[in-house]
């Protein structure tokens, strides 16, 4: 019971790894926070945590509903011990086809989305607490077509090195997870229809040295890890957990 009596916020919880985590960090004894853009969505996910969870609709690239999601974390629990930056939204457009409405909304998301989270929760965010940031591994090699998708999360990475030297007198650690290919909703988002996201998850698994592409609880794993007390002295790290295909 790692996280008994603590509470969590993490945006795109309705799905994929940012659902994975909401339900081991109620398994593990917290009261979690979830963000999502459709409200049908995060009605499933609320009725697959079971428990101890509030819903809030909104986008992490709007401001508005930023406040409203922190307005109802203080109503509700006063306070915050963790974050975890899930949300992302991905397109793959390859440098000549890139318009300003896709860099826009790339980096909307990605990484204002994420830098505005992390500020407005500061005055609820408990001394002591761990802000997790989902980046990937495409900011640590050059991936065809995602040009801005990587660009952003690069940005996340830096986020994590600033924040935790900026916040380190209230020891609030800071710590990015970068997953490689991991069978969630976004492949089927990021391409065209079904076929073509079911080719590249066949392509990607044997690409990797393990032979298959990761399962959202397995970056739970990581992500619970790093919010942890067990991470205790962990700070500013890029965890990278992609079944070794950046490394070997």
């Amino acid at each position: 019971m790692r996280f008994d009596g603590k509470v969590a916020v993490i945006t795109g919880g309705s799905s994929g790894i940012g659902l994975a985590t909401a339900q081991r960090f109620v398994a593990e004894g917290g009261y979690v926070f979830i963000t999502g853009r459709r409200q049908s969505e995060l009605d499933k996910a609320v009725a697959t945590i079971g428990h101890r969870v509030t819903a809030v609709q909104g986008d992490l690239a709007d401001l508005d509903d930023l406040d409203r999601l922190f307005a109802t974390v203080r109503s509700e629990q006063g306070g915050l011990d963790v974050i975890v930056s899930s949300a992302g939204f991905i397109d793959p457009v390859t440098l000549e086809h890139v318009t300003p409405g896709h860099f826009d909304k790339t980096f909307a998301v990605n990484a204002r989305g994420t830098f505005f989270l992390a500020q407005k929760a500061l005055g609820l965010l408990r001394d002591g607490g761990s802000i997790v940031l989902i980046s990937s591994t495409a900011h640590r090699s050059g991936v065809p077509a995602f040009t801005t998708y990587a660009a952003s999360k690069a940005a996340m990475r830096s986020f994590a090195r600033t924040w935790a030297a900026d916040l380190k007198e209230r020891n609030i650690r800071v710590n990015v997870v970068s997953p490689g290919p991991v069978d969630t909703p976004i492949i089927d988002v990021a391409f065209p229809d079904k076929a073509t996201a079911d080719t590249m998850r066949t392509n990607m698994a044997a690409a990797n040295p393990m032979g298959r592409i990761g399962r959202p609880e397995e970056i739970a794993a990581a992500v619970l890890y790093l919010a942890s007390d067990e991470a205790s002295f962990t700070n500013g790290v890029d965890l990278v957990v992609d079944g070794g295909q950046t490394e070997l």
